[in-house]
């Protein structure tokens, strides 16, 4: 993921960005969940990684990252990219899919609402940097999740410590 053909997406500043060893753990225990979009000239368009996690009715998938170089989007890679996670999330029987964003980054927020997901709770200051941000927690309901309870937002935001 350091190698040059990933450079674009992850220079982008609305791109969160992790060391090598933290991409090569996620690659080892959650292979599936790595989904990369390649054009016909081999560049690398966007990819996704997420994982599987939690236990009983909080059983989730979980985006970790997701983007798209800036000259291949608005074409509907990222939905395709989420489609792709939720389907093997279903198939993993997950009650949810989950994610965070930045509150600041308005065109993310609204492309995942288009996608069906909303906002269950404010984290505060869950980005660090010059200033702190705050990060929507939002969710989807899979098919799992028929009262979609997972979808019911908390009154109240929360801080980092207090994620489950």
């Amino acid at each position: 993921f350091l190698c040059n053909a990933y450079q674009a997406q992850n220079l982008d500043p609305l791109t969160e960005t992790y060391g090598l060893p933290f991409y090569m753990q996620y690659l080892a225990r959650w292979p599936e969940y790595f989904q990369t979009c390649e054009s016909a000239g081999g560049r690398i368009m966007g990819y996704i990684m997420g994982k599987a996690e939690g236990g009983g009715e909080k059983w989730h998938g979980h985006v970790t990252a997701l983007t798209v170089a800036p000259e291949f989007r608005r074409l509907g890679l990222a939905g395709k990219l989420m489609n792709n996670l939720e389907q093997i999330s279903e198939q993993k029987k997950c009650f949810f899919v989950d994610l965070f964003v930045r509150v600041s980054n308005k065109v993310a927020v609204n492309m995942y609402r288009k996608l069906g997901y909303e906002v269950y709770r404010t984290v505060l200051e869950y980005y660090s940097g010059d200033v702190d941000e705050d990060a929507y927690d939002m969710r989807k309901a899979l098919s799992r999740d028929k009262d979609k309870k997972s979808m019911i937002p908390l009154k109240r935001p929360v801080r980092p410590d207090e994620l489950d």
